[in-house]
């Protein structure tokens, strides 16, 4: 029988404490706790393992171009519900609420900056945001920076993370990929380049249209990238997949993307392309 009793500790009024969330982000590389602050110092890379988290649109931005430079295009463009998609819950309802938690009036920032000096139509898409699924504002605003660097006779960057289509909006999201494809085209035949930037992960209808595209191709470490995913090809050909099967290191073997650069060297290396391009301060 014990002598003393263990005193009972309480929380102070009786309730937990809750941890703040979003201070801390687990890395799916080595499953290491990053602080949030440490992550964000670092360009979204794990300082353990060189992860690359995905990043968003504004601080993207903010790494790649000099600084106060970046002008946004078609910032009020939203998507709308032409189809009253009803689905699990509805398309209005999803768009409010991505809205309200990124910032974001849809999955895409367009404009033109200046990058290490050289003038840019830029367009940056936000994983954040419905897992960047392209819809008709998505591929408007793409559409529209291409065609402000034909008219401005500029380069055109433009970096892609998404799940593909939007499906919300169905046949008018397929729309895009032809719509995005045929700005190019005219771009191209102005001798103008265009730098396709592919970061984890870039999929489906996006990776068939513009992503693929680019006079130079250049993907982040480790980035899924591909038109289905693994499983659902290894299910429909019911063969086994080469290993690190859509990978960016993978694709680069096989001659499918030009260049493989780590976040932190992004800009210099884009800046020496536009060099080598001779583009035009």
């Amino acid at each position: 029988m014990a002598i003393f009793k263990k005193p009972a500790i309480k929380a102070e009024g009786g309730r937990k404490k809750d941890i703040p969330r979003g201070l801390f982000q687990k890395c799916p590389g080595c499953s290491e706790v990053v602080p949030e602050i440490e992550l964000a110092q670092n360009q979204r890379v794990c300082p353990r393992c060189d992860y690359h988290f995905a990043q968003p649109a504004k601080e993207r931005l903010q790494n790649l171009l000099d600084s106060d430079s970046f002008v946004e295009m078609d910032a009020d463009l939203k998507s709308v519900d032409v189809l009253r998609f009803q689905g699990m819950a509805g398309y209005k309802d999803r768009l409010k609420n991505y809205q309200q938690n990124t910032g974001l009036l849809d999955a895409v920032i367009s404009g033109h900056g200046i990058l290490n000096g050289y003038k840019v139509a830029i367009a940056v898409m936000d994983f954040g945001f419905l897992a960047a699924t392209m819809g008709s504002v998505v591929g408007e605003k793409i559409t529209r920076t291409i065609e402000f660097g034909t008219a401005e006779r500029c380069a055109i960057i433009i970096v892609a993370a998404s799940g593909g289509a939007r499906m919300y909006e169905g046949m008018l999201s397929l729309m895009q990929m032809a719509k995005t494809s045929g700005a190019l085209a005219r771009h191209a035949e102005e001798q103008l380049p265009y730098i396709s930037v592919l970061t984890n992960p870039t999929t489906a209808g996006v990776m068939a249209s513009f992503a693929s595209l680019g006079d130079v191709i250049i993907a982040e470490p480790k980035s899924m990238i591909g038109f289905a995913g693994p499983r659902v090809i290894k299910e429909t050909t019911h063969q086994d997949l080469p290993e690190k099967f859509q990978t960016a290191e993978f694709l680069q073997e096989h001659g499918l993307i030009d260049l493989i650069v780590h976040r932190k060297k992004l800009r210099e290396e884009i800046s020496r392309l536009l060099a080598y391009f001779s583009v035009a301060k």
